[in-house]
């Protein structure tokens, strides 16, 4: 199966921009991610892996509330029940195993912008 930017879905949230791209498996999801500020949300996912992949840019991931910096060729693997958001310029792929399900994901709290 090949996927093209043309199939992908766009969606925005909490300061990232997401490209879904149509899997359609159970097993696993994709998705481009881009921010130039954060993800403003902190949440969990109950049952999904979720592997961040960074591409480009540089951050910091706080998973149950601990920060680890990130930069480019870095991977974050946050198991089910991991608390996440992170804060940076990033380009990333997200790889969910299984694949995420909005009825999965667990509202923690909005995370405050910073001011710059």
């Amino acid at each position: 199966m090949k996927l093209t930017k043309k199939q992908t879905r766009i969606a925005s949230k909490h300061g990232i921009n997401l490209r879904i791209y149509p899997v359609k498996r159970k097993e696993a999801g994709v998705v481009y991610v881009q921010t130039k500020k954060g993800h403003f949300q902190e949440f969990y996912d109950k049952k999904s892996t979720f592997l961040y992949y960074v591409i480009h840019g540089r951050g910091v991931f706080y998973l149950n509330g601990k920060a680890t910096r990130v930069k480019a060729t870095d991977l974050i693997a946050a198991p089910p029940k991991t608390r996440i958001y992170y804060l940076g310029k990033l380009e990333m792929i997200l790889v969910t195993v299984p694949a995420w399900q909005p009825k999965n994901e667990v509202h923690v709290r909005y995370i405050q912008k910073p001011i710059r």
